[in-house]
């Protein structure tokens, strides 16, 4: 066998086994996601008999072992550097979520006299927390689309968006219709097909965000069930990763890739080449046209 076969054999080995797959970079974005820290409702859970149709646990907010797990995870994402590259926060609008996204992703403790609204004002939903600032931190935009699976529990209806900006003045309310909670009722019980298709719409309606990196703090049904469906066209390694439960305030950084025509723009990175203007040849054939062509001379 002579050294062109085996490299050509090699070559259909390494094609054969390949694992690797390429996308224009243009036609991805990093999205970080984030389960909001522990609630009062998660707090709940550990009782043997819980009732969470309580009054008391309407719109949950974060206890303060839920404090603390934000605290280290504002710790992890300022020293990987990854506070530096998130362009865009997205966020559930329910109380858990948000004290979670501003108390991770916002700016330092907010001063008085300040001309920028703070993300959270002092002491919200009685937090014990100081004022949160908007400065030097990623614009935040509440999206009801990336809300917890509706049931019929009292943690899962938020309050009114007139409340909200009272306790999150910083934060971009324009995406919600409605002031008060129309979607949950206390017999609504959202079935998981809907809340993938809800999933699903979510991702595809990214792509008509500019930016590339951006950090979504949501809930752990809505990521449970939303990439269980992504994971089924991946290999099972990669499926088990996806469909992994989420840890109150884990996140997981992941590549979201556009297969369609959606978002197509070139990238600005990219160089068209031939500029100036040559021969459009490989290296060896050019040399050899040149050499022919200086023989005619």
């Amino acid at each position: 066998m002579d050294d062109n076969m085996i490299i050509c054999l090699c070559w259909a080995e390494m094609e054969a086994s390949a694992v690797a797959a390429l996308y224009p970079a243009h036609r991805c974005k990093t999205i970080y996601l984030v389960r909001h820290a522990q609630g009062v409702h998660n707090a709940e859970e550990e009782k043997d008999i819980v009732d969470f149709t309580l009054p008391e646990l309407l719109d949950a907010q974060l206890t303060p072992l839920g404090w603390s797990q934000v605290d280290c995870l504002r710790e992890h994402v300022t020293k990987s550097g990854l506070a530096k590259k998130i362009e865009l926060v997205i966020v559930s609008p329910l109380m858990r979520t948000m004290q979670t996204a501003v108390g991770v992703f916002g700016g330092g403790n907010y001063t008085d006299g300040v001309t920028a609204p703070p993300l959270m004002v002092e002491g919200a939903e009685n937090s014990g927390r100081q004022a949160i600032s908007s400065l030097n931190c990623p614009p935040f935009l509440a999206v009801e689309a990336c809300r917890e699976k509706l049931s019929v529990l009292t943690s899962d209806k938020r309050s009114s968006i007139t409340r909200y900006r009272t306790l999150f003045p910083a934060i971009d309310f324009s995406l919600i219709k409605n002031d008060e909670d129309v979607l949950w009722g206390p017999d609504v019980i959202e079935t998981d097909e809907s809340v993938v298709a809800r999933g699903m719409n979510f991702f595809d309606w990214l792509w008509t965000m500019e930016e590339k990196e951006i950090a979504i703090v949501t809930h752990c049904g809505f990521l449970y069930h939303t990439l269980n469906t992504y994971g089924k066209e991946c290999h099972p390694t990669v499926a088990e990763e996806l469909g992994k439960v989420f840890a109150n305030c884990e996140l997981r950084a992941m590549v979201l890739v556009n297969r369609s025509k959606l978002g197509s723009d070139t990238s600005t990175y990219n160089f068209a080449g031939k500029i100036p203007a040559g021969l459009d040849l490989p290296s060896d054939v050019a040399d050899k046209k040149q050499a022919e062509e200086a023989s005619k001379n």
